[in-house]
């Protein structure tokens, strides 16, 4: 079946012509044979997917893995185009392989997850800037401009404007003051609280010690939030001071056992006497 490519086709300096060579391929049969009809097809239009992804250079991808992924997309475009329906190659090609590359950014290139809404305003916002940007001008363009040229509601735009500066992101030794004391981003976040932990474990042991016999509570108050001494527990209570000792060892035991019954938890939490 002849084919309408000559008539049609929307010629490049890179576009050669693999008319015959189509035709013939859609007329073999998986083996040896075909598979080396469109490597050689392949191999004849990677000029132009090289040119293609020349044009997204510079924009934190390498310009090799750049020219993998327009490869990948025109290795899909031979698989899947169809010469009996009278398109020319490269209008089907030319789309697949910018596509194929977008998604690459899109997928990979994000630092941060990014809702796909966010990515498509951050892209139409950032065309409008260049455009309405005039040359050699540090002027930038308003919100309310920006809206209008993109076709954008002025939230859409300052969600595009935000989403400018998610594509990559900031190491934490980046310094955040002009100073030269050397003030970093990661001198800015927080760590873990260990109090936290000690509320928790407080209030896990609560009711626990509200079971406890008076004497046994009065002697833990004395000894954890009074930081008396077992000697001077014994003195006050007119118990002995191995008396003392034991209460407290076997209270202790007896809040850990309860509590890690009650919790589930195989991990022993601090003792009374570690807090």
């Amino acid at each position: 079946m002849s084919c309408t490519t000559t008539t049609q086709r929307r010629r490049y300096d890179d576009a050669p012509d693999t008319d015959a060579a189509f035709s013939h391929l859609a007329g073999l049969p998986d083996g040896p044979e075909r598979q080396a009809l469109r490597d050689e097809i392949v191999e004849a239009w990677m000029p132009m997917a090289e040119r293609i992804a020349g044009k997204y250079r510079g924009r934190g991808e390498s310009v090799e893995d750049l020219i993998q992924v327009a490869a990948l997309g025109l290795v899909k475009s031979v698989d899947r185009y169809d010469p009996g329906r009278g398109n020319a190659f490269e209008s089907y090609a030319v789309p697949t392989i910018v596509g194929e590359i977008k998604r690459h950014f899109r997928d990979h290139m994000w630092a941060v997850h990014v809702p796909r809404r966010v990515q498509e305003a951050r892209n139409r916002v950032r065309g409008a800037v260049k455009d309405l940007t005039p040359a050699n001008s540090d002027r930038s363009p308003g919100i309310a401009e920006i809206a209008e040229y993109a076709q954008l509601s002025e939230d859409d735009v300052r969600v595009g404007l935000e989403a400018l500066d998610s594509f990559a992101t900031l190491s934490l030794d980046a310094r955040i003051t002009d100073g030269d004391d050397g003030y970093s981003l990661a001198d800015a976040m927080g760590e873990p609280d260990a109090g936290f932990d000690l509320v928790v474990d407080r209030e896990a042991l609560k009711p626990a010690l509200r079971r406890l016999p008076e004497r046994e509570q009065t002697i833990l108050y004395l000894r954890f939030f009074r930081d008396m001494t077992q000697s001077g527990i014994a003195e006050r209570l007119g118990v002995s001071q191995m008396h003392v000792s034991r209460l407290l060892s076997s209270c202790c035991a007896a809040l850990r056992e309860e509590v890690l019954a009650e919790t589930g938890n195989g991990d022993s939490p601090p003792s009374a006497a570690d807090r």
